[in-house]
């Protein structure tokens, strides 16, 4: 599993965050995607790496402003991530 960690400027509200997230399932296979306007950054968990150009492609699309890309793997986090 790996984490990409997406920096996105410009979301001002849930809408946008749902915005952001329904743009990212659309275009990618993925098990979660969450955006956090406060944080100007979506997560995204998924089985392989994204696409970096593909991100740049969709996010340009929505309207917001792309200022970064990240991946690392997944680690669990949690009380159920220790099994």
């Amino acid at each position: 599993m790996i984490q990409t960690t997406i920096g996105i400027d410009g979301m001002m509200c849930e809408m946008c965050e749902a915005h952001i997230n329904d743009a990212i399932r659309k275009n990618f296979t993925v098990k979660s995607a969450k955006s956090n306007r406060k944080k100007k950054q979506c997560v995204v968990v998924s089985e392989e790496a994204l696409d970096e150009a593909k991100i740049r492609k969709v996010i340009g699309e929505t309207g917001y402003d792309l200022l970064s890309i990240s991946s690392e793997p997944y680690q669990k986090k949690g009380f159920l991530g220790l099994f």
